[in-house]
């Protein structure tokens, strides 16, 4: 799918709602040309990761749910008879049975915006939409999250990881399929600040091998759909990880770890020139966005442009290739703070997009 965003502003996932059409309003507002649906935490659980990724988990009894624990219960007598169906379950979805892929939908009660964007598009239609971006938690983030009955992240655990990230590249599958049948192209982020783990001396055994295969199964899922691809990490990682990826785009943190960039300068110009698109979150998601205004991004931004430039990448391939986005998510803000980042990111939006 050609994709050539050229300044078109987007958002992370989640806001500070607890109504999807107060969302939906400031989605519509600011980014209109690559809306989201909206994530709300506000809402409760419900909204969390195990409710709106891993359902089918638990519906095989795969994933136990205790009062507020969610964990996987290797040790239970009936652990292999319940890893079977689910296996069943994931290989029909996988071989094309739509009724066994619906199982990795969301629950209604857990993706309220999800649900309540797909039916205004419906509704009333895409109007000036280009495409239409959904997101899913990353396999770094939900495996470090999750553990076993005794207390170990079910990252480290080699049939644990498997099920987390066959379960989340079939939901990813699920929601790209879903997403374009709205009449536009569909995005689908893999939001993964887990990421930030490789390199680290407490996590030496998570290898670039791992991530690199675990992230690369989703993204093909999302392909195979039919959608772009995209990974938003909000920490300095080794972006050689995403960038030599089949990734079609890499959002950053621009505002607080753009520098991290410049170090991979050689390899953010092979993704670009193969077409990949920087997704440049310039719009700090803190306090920190009451101090800013469209001038003072736009200054950040071109500065680190130029020294990219220096380091051999032209300024017209960053130009011509770039999305701009909040830092992260605004899921715990203020709703009035996350209405002014929202409106900064599409005041440098239209900036960039007017040649400014």
């Amino acid at each position: 799918m050609d994709f050539c965003p050229a300044g078109l502003a987007t958002g992370i996932g989640s806001l500070p709602f607890a109504e999807p059409e107060e969302a939906l309003a400031l989605i519509w507002e600011n980014v209109p040309d690559v809306p989201h649906w909206p994530q709300l935490p506000q809402r409760g659980a419900q909204e969390g990761l195990v409710y709106q990724f891993l359902t089918p988990l638990v519906n095989k009894g795969v994933l136990t749910l205790s009062a507020d624990r969610a964990f996987f219960d290797t040790a239970h007598p009936e652990w292999a008879a319940r890893l079977t169906v689910f296996y069943e379950l994931y290989l029909g979805a996988a071989e094309g049975d739509s009724r066994a892929l619906e199982e990795f939908a969301f629950p209604p009660e857990a993706a309220a915006g999800f649900y309540a964007f797909a039916e205004q598009v419906e509704r009333r239609g895409a109007q000036t939409a280009l495409y239409c971006k959904g997101q899913l938690a990353g396999p770094l983030t939900v495996g470090f999250h999750f553990k076993d009955e005794g207390g170990r992240p079910a990252y480290y655990h080699r049939q644990l990881r498997d099920l987390l990230v066959k379960t989340l590249a079939l939901h990813a599958r699920w929601q790209a399929l879903a997403l374009g049948k709205l009449g536009r192209p569909a995005i689908v982020f893999i939001d993964d600040p887990g990421i930030n783990v490789y390199g680290q001396s407490s996590f030496i055994t998570v290898t670039r091998e791992m991530i690199t295969a675990d992230l690369g199964e989703i993204v093909r899922a999302i392909h195979e759909a039919g959608a772009l691809a995209g990974v938003h990490s909000c920490d300095a990682i080794d972006w050689s990880l995403l960038l030599e990826s089949e990734l079609d785009i890499v959002n950053l943190d621009a505002y607080n770890f753009g520098e991290s960039l410049f170090p991979y300068a050689r390899e953010a110009k092979a993704f670009l020139e193969r077409g990949g698109v920087l997704a440049w979150g310039i719009v700090p998601t803190s306090e920190s966005a009451r101090e800013e205004n469209e001038d003072s991004l736009l200054a950040k931004l071109f500065s680190l442009w130029a020294e990219l430039e220096r380091r051999g990448l032209p300024r017209e391939l960053l130009r011509r290739q770039l999305l701009i986005t909040p830092a992260c998510g605004t899921g715990l803000l203020p709703a009035e703070l996350a209405r002014r980042i929202y409106r900064l990111t599409r005041a440098v939006s239209e900036a960039i997009r007017c040649g400014c």
